[in-house]
């Protein structure tokens, strides 16, 4: 099966430095199930190709699986020879680095967006052309997926389930690379190994910035995680509390959405996993706390507020909505974040009313800023845990002391709930530097108060649970 990715971006040659494998070698990298190859079929300051072509060996395929299968099926089958599971997993080894966003000798190019063009030439669509196109158009990519006959000598007998896909379009290679590792097993429906709940921080890591805002969140979830409802629940409701995902019901279960493919070699019915009980699940996480802070705004007569740490602009986008609020502003440290914002608040399509009272710009939490004044209200929704501890007494000083609003909320993951959410190991997400018990909050927020001069009160935000709390914890600083 192959890979390539071709870049125009001059010195072309600089694709090398993003995937760290030099253009000038031929490298190959020992599997479970075969061998990886890397290589470069082109490259010069113009145009550079990366090929990455996994030679699957069946009977290593057939040795390391995991589930017990003597039938003929292990030996001859199309895994050697269509994109699958098995290509997502060599990539995951050979550009582990590139796919973590890194690039130790030209760390600058790691962040910046490059026109790419990728092309899969043998890849299982269960779906055919119209779900590959539905699955990448949504991340900003030209989609070209053209399926591929069963037999060209006979048109007659029409289509395989094979496309060839090329995707062009302009990203960085890391969010490339994390798509297609989490998009190639859900076009084929299968994986090549057992899913397990350690599959759901794969996901959630893979898809963090865009997989939460996707049209087709659920249906991805589902393939992905192989239709095992519990870990798709899990996994969903994770995705419901990131601060990119929309307003709408993010977490609604996906299971009726769309029919399970009909599958010839799949087991027969009553050997799979039972169905269980997939009752829809009350209003998300992130609404309630959007709701909670909005009420929290209201009560202290907050007209004009500031969101720190906007993200994609979830709750700017309700401020918008309400006449009550009259200047609303956002700001985050990452311009991508904010750009996201701007394509979801549109405020060229915004009615004059509520586009005259936003202003939307890049900045930092741990640096002064005469731009965070002035207002009544500064919120800071699910950003205080990606802060690294020892910055945070600077961001504390800059919206506490510094800026001074009169009302600060600040929202966070209660700790101490975490093992209510299945099969969860770790953080919540990712990029978290910590995640405090109540205890810890409260200690926080009372040495913040009685340090700047607020006072402090706590508000659960979540079903609150009488022996760990609520997922949420709210504190609603008055000066």
């Amino acid at each position: 099966m192959l890979l390539t990715i071709t870049t125009t971006a001059r010195p072309a040659t600089d694709l090398g430095y993003l995937l760290v494998k030099h253009p000038g070698r031929v490298q190959a990298f020992e599997q479970s199930f075969g061998t990886a190859h890397v290589f470069y079929p082109e490259a010069d300051e113009d145009r550079c190709t990366a090929a990455l072509l996994l030679d699957v060996d069946p009977i290593k395929l057939a040795r390391t699986r995991r589930t017990p299968d003597l039938s003929l099926g292990q030996y001859v089958n199309d895994r050697p020879y269509a994109a699958s599971s098995l290509l997502a997993s060599a990539m995951a080894n050979v550009f582990r680095t590139a796919m973590r966003g890194q690039s130790r000798e030209r760390p600058e190019l790691a962040g910046a967006p490059i026109p790419l063009r990728i092309t899969l030439p043998a890849l299982p669509c269960r779906g055919g052309p119209e779900l590959a196109a539905s699955l990448f158009a949504p991340l900003g990519w030209r989609v070209e997926a053209c399926p591929v006959p069963l037999d060209e000598g006979f048109p007659e007998w029409g289509d395989s389930r094979y496309v060839t896909l090329t995707i062009e379009g302009e990203s960085t290679l890391a969010a490339a690379l994390n798509q297609l590792y989490v998009l190639l097993p859900v076009l084929d429906d299968s994986k090549h190994y057992w899913v397990a709940a350690d599959e759901v921080d794969k996901l959630v890591r893979a898809g963090e910035g865009w997989l939460a805002a996707h049209p087709a969140r659920a249906r991805i979830t589902r393939r992905y995680l192989a239709n095992r409802h519990r870990l798709v629940r899990t996994a969903l409701a994770r995705l419901a509390d990131a601060d990119d995902a929309p307003d709408d019901a993010l977490d609604r279960h996906p299971i009726d959405e769309e029919p399970p493919v009909a599958d010839p070699t799949a087991a027969e019915p009553g050997s799979a996993e039972p169905a269980e009980d997939v009752a829809a699940p009350p209003v998300p996480l992130a609404e309630r706390r959007v709701q909670a802070v909005l009420d929290a705004l209201r009560a202290e007569h907050a007209a004009t507020v500031i969101d720190l740490g906007c993200g994609a602009g979830r709750l700017l986008s309700r401020l918008l909505q309400e006449p009550f609020f009259e200047s609303v502003a956002g700001t985050d440290v990452s311009a991508r974040a904010i750009e996201a914002a701007q394509r979801r608040l549109a405020p060229g399509l915004l009615p004059r009313a509520q586009a005259d009272r936003l202003n939307l710009f890049t900045a930092a939490l741990t640096y002064a800023d005469q731009r965070f004044h002035g207002y009544d209200a500064a919120v800071l929704m699910e950003v205080i845990e990606h802060v690294d501890p020892p910055r945070l007494p600077a961001v504390e000083r800059v919206v506490f002391g510094d800026a001074a609003p009169r009302v600060v909320i600040v929202t966070t993951p209660n700790a101490e709930y975490n093992v209510r959410y299945e099969n969860l190991t770790g953080f919540r997400h990712p990029d978290h530097r910590f995640e405090w018990t109540r205890a810890e909050f409260d200690a926080w927020t009372a040495r913040v108060a009685g340090t700047y001069g607020y006072r402090v009160r706590h508000v659960p935000v979540g079903d609150d649970d009488p022996s760990v709390g609520a997922p949420t914890q709210m504190g609603v600083f008055v000066r």
